[in-house]
């Protein structure tokens, strides 16, 4: 018997005249069937609808595993010490959308967010872009109408199929290759290596900080006769006595010596930061480029929110992440202190690996539950990290709660810290700010 066919879905329309930064957001959560969907072919399409040739900006890209976020800030502080004006793409946000497009440093607004969502609308035509492919295209609008001299782009996963890499950058950077996003990436850093060295183009200078690079990154280099300065090789970074905690570092690079502050920021991306800046304006004063990093900071990154018990956040979500966070604390630590760590997750995060890198240094574990997608409730992350052996575990419903204990647990010279996923840490913001 005929069975007549089901007519197609329709795609969702989209927002009309006078829709709400919020009713474009919710619209583009449904416009394509899956969340990630890596591949540049339908942002190229739109890209050349958009833009005719390459925006006249000098554009700078930022891969890597973890850092990026901390070495777009201190770069995009120092290129506007220098008189640069600067826009800054970075993903993803941890409170407002309107956190992932800075124009001089300024968060954009709502009514320029819309008008860049309706003008990458009306050049997609049939196109599927996901949410953050769509929200890409529209940072591109936004910064090439700003005017900006510089565009500094954070990659937002991998690199080579990443959105953002459609743009040919003018300086690439490369923060560190690790273990993340393995179902996307891949699970070992000579596979990572390949997708995040997917930024390099041939001729261009690119900088490296990562202290133990995967081959694959070297030989891409290589390959591509990428101007390539490397950390160990081209530049290096010392500790001193005498700073934060007994902390202070000094970058050595161009027979220039550079102090660097201990933190609260990753230094590998600050030195970073700090030599792609000199490769890009090398006549910047020393003085001037060590009192703009002297200033950096980034929400969300070992940012202080209290005090008596000292209480820190962090966004760091990964092994990787999670050791650098653990010789901070460390540097931090008295003899009489204790840590006591509120700690959430999602699901497809390396949460057993994270917990053995901060295993030495917590004295206390309120593990939390986070009610978005992907996110563990707190009995499912108690379960998988039994078999780490944690000292003094609870449980708690969510991140609030897990704070509220927090504090009642420890003592006003001890240390709280709150990490595990953006999400966690805008929970905590939410709270605290």
């Amino acid at each position: 018997m005929f069975q007549p066919s089901k007519p197609k879905s329709q795609p969702p329309k989209a927002p009309g005249a006078g829709a709400s930064l919020d009713n474009w957001l919710s619209w583009l959560e449904s416009i394509h069937p899956t969340e990630i969907d890596l591949g540049l072919d339908r942002v190229l399409v739109v890209l050349r609808r958009l833009f005719r040739s390459k925006p006249k900006a000098r554009v700078i890209s930022v891969a890597g595993t973890n850092g990026k976020g901390s070495t777009v800030a201190a770069l995009e502080a120092l290129l506007q010490a220098h008189g640069r004006r600067t826009g800054a793409y970075t993903s993803p946000h941890l409170q407002n959308y309107n956190e992932r497009i800075r124009v001089d440093g300024v968060d954009v607004d709502d009514a320029t967010l819309i008008s860049a969502f309706e003008k990458v609308e009306a050049a997609r035509g049939s196109v599927t872009l996901t949410y953050f492919e769509f929200g890409t295209l529209a940072a591109f609008v936004v910064l090439n109408e700003a005017g900006v001299q510089d565009w500094i782009l954070e990659v937002g996963l991998g690199g080579r199929l990443d959105a953002v890499n459609v743009i040919d950058p003018d300086l690439a950077i490369i923060t560190s290759v690790d273990i993340d996003h393995v179902a996307f990436l891949g699970d070992n850093r000579e596979v990572i290596g390949f997708e995040k060295a997917g930024i390099l183009r041939p001729g261009i200078p690119a900088v490296l900080a990562d202290v133990d690079p995967p081959r694959s990154v070297i030989q891409q280099a290589v390959a591509q006769k990428v101007a390539l300065k490397r950390v160990g090789e081209n530049y290096t970074i010392d500790e001193v006595a005498g700073g934060n905690a007994g902390l202070d570092f000094i970058l050595h690079v161009q027979e220039q010596d550079i102090r660097l502050p201990a933190g609260p920021l990753p230094v590998p991306g600050v030195a970073a930061a700090a030599v792609a800046m000199l490769t890009l304006e090398p006549g910047m004063a020393i003085g001037s480029l060590e009192a703009a990093l002297a200033k950096v900071t980034v929400p969300g990154r070992f940012e202080r929110l209290g005090y008596e018990p000292d209480l820190y956040v962090d966004v760091g979500h990964n092994p990787h992440a999670a050791r650098w966070l653990s010789a901070r604390l460390q540097a931090l630590k008295g003899a009489s202190q204790k840590v006591h760590a509120v700690y959430a997750a999602l699901a497809d995060k390396d949460v057993e690996g994270v917990a053995h890198a901060m295993a030495p240094i917590v004295d206390c574990w309120h593990l939390a539950g986070l009610k978005v997608p992907r996110g563990l409730s707190s009995e499912t992350l108690q379960d998988r990290l039994v078999p780490c052996e944690l000292s003094r575990v609870c449980a708690h419903d969510s991140v609030a709660s897990a704070i509220a204990e927090a504090r009642v647990a420890a003592g006003p010279n001890d240390i709280i810290i709150v990490f595990g996923s953006f999400f966690t840490v805008a929970e905590a913001r939410s709270l605290l700010v």
